[in-house]
C-alpha cells in the first residue's frame, strides 16, 4: 500500500476499508494529497479495471483521466470544498470507467482527527443508471454543463418526497426527465402516470383524474378508475400544469395538501399515494400576478423547481442527441444513418426553437431522403429565416400566426413538425385566433 501520513495510519484505513465493505455502492478512502489508499469492494467491482492499479493514483488520474486536479481543470472538486468547510459535499461528474464514461453521483466526506484537522476522506460513488454520456436508444442523453446541472439537481431531489416542477421551453425533455426522476426514486417500482393537461376542459379533467362512479353523468355506464388512483405507489406527472383550469386547481390543491379525493358522482373519500411532478413551459408566476394560476398550488407545486435547458444552450449535446435519435428512430436495426459533416455543422449552429422535439422532426424527414445512409445538408430543410417566428411561436411571444401558416407550404402535420410543436398544440394555437 501507498505510504500514508502519521494521522492516517494504514491500520486505521484498513479497519475503514473493512466498514465499508458492509456497503453496497463503491467507496474508496483517500488522502489531503488525492491520492486512492484504499476501495471496497463494490468500488473494485465497478470502477476498478483488471490488472491497473490505483492504489497510490490520484483520483483525478483514475476518475477522469487528468494531470491535474478537477479544480484545475475547470470542474468544481468536491474535495476542495471538503477541505474549506469541514464538512461533506456532493457533485455529478462524468468519470471513465470500464464501461466507458458515465454520468456518476460522488460524496464525499472528509475524516477529521482530534484536533479538528481534514487528514483523509471517504469518497462515495453512484453510478446514475437513467442518463447516458453515450448514444443510447432510450432515456436522458447528455454531457454538456448545462444538461448535467439539471441532471444534479434531479440527483439530488429522486429519493425525497417533494413535488418536483420542472420549468422549461416546450420539446426541451420535460418528459423524459420526470421519467427519469420516478425510476431514480423510492417509487421506481410502481406506476409513471402521465396526465397531459392541455386542452381538457374542468369537467373532463376532474373525471380523467379522479375517476367517477356508474351514473355519474350521461355515458357513465360502469365505474372508472381514475389516473390518481392508477399511479398508487407510483408517480404522477402533471404535464403543462400552466393549463389546468382556473376551477379545477382548488381540487387539485386539496388533493396534494390532504392526499384524499372523490370519484366524480361519490361521496365516499379515497385515500391517495403518489410523488407529483409537474411541468409547463409557461410563466407561472407572471399568471399567478394576473391571477391565472393560484398563488397557493404553485408553492404547493414548486418546492423544488428544476430549470431544464434549452437545446441552444447545450449545443455540445447535439451531436450525441442526433446519434441517439437516430438509433430510436430506425425499424431496421442493421440500416445505420450517419450524417455529413457539413449537415452536423448546421444542426450545431441551428438554434431549434421546437428543441429535441423539433431535432427529432427534422431527423425522420431526413431519414427518408437518405438512400445511402448518408444525412447531407439539403435533406435537413432548416429554414433558418423563420427562427425568430418560430421561437416567438413556441415561447409565448407576440407574432402573426397567420402570416407564418399563409407562408408555409406543407400539411398541417408537416407545420407542427416544423414549429417544433405537438399537433395539439398547433390545433389550439390556430383555434384561439381563429385560423382551425
Amino acid at each position: 500500500m501507498h505510504p500514508v501520513p502519521d494521522v492516517l495510519q494504514a491500520f486505521q484505513v484498513q479497519a475503514l476499508i473493512s466498514y465499508l465493505d458492509h456497503e453496497s455502492a463503491p467507496m474508496i478512502v483517500m488522502n489531503t494529497d488525492y491520492e486512492i489508499l484504499a476501495a471496497n469492494t463494490a468500488y473494485k467491482r465497478q470502477f476498478a479495471t483488471a490488472g491497473k492499479p490505483y492504489v497510490g493514483h490520484k483520483c483525478y488520474a483514475m476518475s477522469h483521466h487528468y494531470a491535474v486536479p478537477c479544480d484545475q481543470a475547470g470542474e468544481h472538486c468536491p474535495m476542495q470544498s471538503a477541505l474549506i468547510s469541514k464538512g461533506p459535499d456532493r457533485v455529478l461528474h462524468i468519470h471513465h470507467t470500464p464501461r466507458g464514461p458515465e454520468h456518476v453521483d460522488v460524496e464525499l466526506r472528509p475524516i477529521v482527527d482530534s484536533h479538528h484537522q481534514v487528514v483523509g476522506f471517504v469518497e462515495r460513488l453512484q453510478t446514475v443508471r437513467h442518463a447516458s454520456v453515450q448514444a443510447s436508444r432510450q432515456g436522458l442523453v447528455g454531457k454538456s454543463a448545462a444538461f448535467n446541472r439539471a441532471l444534479g439537481e434531479l440527483q439530488r431531489v429522486a429519493t425525497a418526497e417533494l413535488p418536483v416542477l420542472l420549468l422549461g421551453e416546450s420539446g426541451s425533455g420535460k418528459e423524459l426527465f420526470a421519467r427519469a426522476l420516478h425510476e431514480a426514486s423510492q417509487r421506481s417500482r410502481g406506476p409513471f402516470v402521465v396526465v397531459d393537461c392541455s386542452g381538457l376542459t374542468e369537467t373532463l379533467f376532474e373525471s380523467e383524474l379522479f375517476g367517477y362512479e356508474k351514473g355519474a353523468f350521461t355515458g357513465a355506464h360502469t365505474r372508472k378508475a381514475g389516473l390518481v388512483e392508477t399511479a398508487k405507489g407510483g408517480t404522477i406527472f402533471l404535464d403543462e400544469i400552466g393549463d389546468v383550469p382556473l376551477g379545477m386547481q382548488v381540487k387539485l390543491l386539496r388533493l396534494i395538501e390532504s392526499g384524499t379525493y372523490r370519484r366524480v358522482g361519490s361521496v365516499d373519500t379515497q385515500q391517495a399515494d403518489f410523488r407529483l411532478v409537474a411541468a409547463t413551459h409557461k410563466p407561472l408566476q407572471t399568471m399567478v400576478v394576473e391571477g391565472a394560476f393560484r398563488q397557493d398550488l404553485y408553492y404547493r407545486i414548486s418546492a423544488f423547481p428544476i430549470h431544464l435547458p434549452a437545446l441552444r444552450e447545450r449545443r455540445d449535446d447535439i451531436p450525441l442527441l442526433v446519434e441517439s435519435l437516430l438509433q430510436r428512430g430506425g425499424k431496421d436495426p442493421d440500416q445505420r444513418l450517419h450524417t455529413s459533416p457539413e449537415a452536423m455543422a448546421q444542426l450545431v449552429r441551428y438554434d431549434w426553437p421546437g428543441n429535441i422535439r423539433e431535432l427529432r422532426n427534422v431527423l425522420e424527414r431526413a431519414r427518408l431522403f437518405a438512400d445511402d445512409g448518408v444525412i447531407r445538408p439539403e435533406h435537413l430543410a432548416l429554414d433558418v429565416a423563420t427562427t425568430r417566428q418560430t421561437e416567438m411561436l413556441t415561447t409565448g411571444g407576440e407574432v402573426d400566426l397567420a402570416t407564418v401558416v399563409r407562408d408555409f407550404q406543407g400539411t398541417r402535420k408537416a407545420l407542427a413538425a416544423h414549429l417544433g410543436l405537438s399537433e395539439r398544440t398547433l390545433y389550439r394555437r390556430l383555434k384561439a385566433e381563429g385560423l382551425a
